[in-house]
């Protein structure tokens, strides 16, 4: 990388840093740290400017801005995962939903196996689910899914006293959730009463679970 201008007026002014030379090639300001290198630059192949982790332009790319003023970031900590199969029958008491197909997970945060999503700094995280139930019990005293945090649960709520046994119902719950470092949110469902008959079913479109680190 080479300096090529540097302007100023008045005894230890300098107004203006200029780096490169028009030509068609990335241009960096490298922080060398002793345990890690950061950098900020001219990614000149995609028109970006960025601020990412190493010494190589456009590898760990933490936040990215084009020239419409698009910001992205990449690594930023969000995941989107949905059910496999149905799930049958569920009984009467507290069901975790079985999350496991990752349609995305950015920080490798969300735990397919027990269906858990590990908060990896200290935030507010906004967090959304939507579960569709299939063949609900008119004897069911309620129906109560809910987001479950390490600090709060946030739930949802339905006294199913419909005039027959509903073939489907969607119930959705989206919150902003303070997190901190290491604490876990998952999704349950409780039915009171009733026969198990109930389905939470499958379907991208219908059943989802999601989050994203606001800040």
């Amino acid at each position: 990388m080479a300096l090529t201008k540097i302007t100023g007026e008045g005894v230890g002014a300098l107004d203006t840093i200029t780096i490169g030379d028009g030509s068609a090639s990335d241009k960096k300001i490298l922080f060398d740290g002793n345990a890690q290198d950061y950098h900020i630059g001219l990614d000149d192949s995609a028109d970006t400017l960025v601020i990412g982790k190493g010494s190589a332009l456009g590898t760990t790319t933490a936040i990215s801005f084009d020239a419409d003023g698009i910001i992205t970031k990449p690594l930023q900590p969000a995941f989107s995962v949905v059910m496999n199969s149905t799930m049958s029958n569920i009984i009467i008491g507290t069901t975790t939903i079985i999350f496991d197909n990752e349609k995305f997970d950015q920080n490798s945060d969300f735990n397919t196996s027990n269906y858990t999503f590990t908060a990896p700094v200290t935030g507010k995280y906004i967090l959304s689910v939507t579960l569709r139930l299939d063949a609900i019990d008119t004897a069911a005293s309620y129906y109560i899914p809910a987001i479950v945090t390490s600090n709060q649960n946030y739930r949802n709520i339905i006294n199913p006293k419909f005039s027959a046994d509903p073939s489907y119902y969607s119930m959705t719950i989206t919150v902003v959730a303070d997190m901190d470092a290491n604490d876990t949110a998952f999704v349950h469902i409780i039915q009171a009463q009733g026969t198990a008959q109930t389905d939470v079913s499958v379907g991208d479109d219908y059943t989802y679970f999601t989050g994203y680190l606001l800040g």
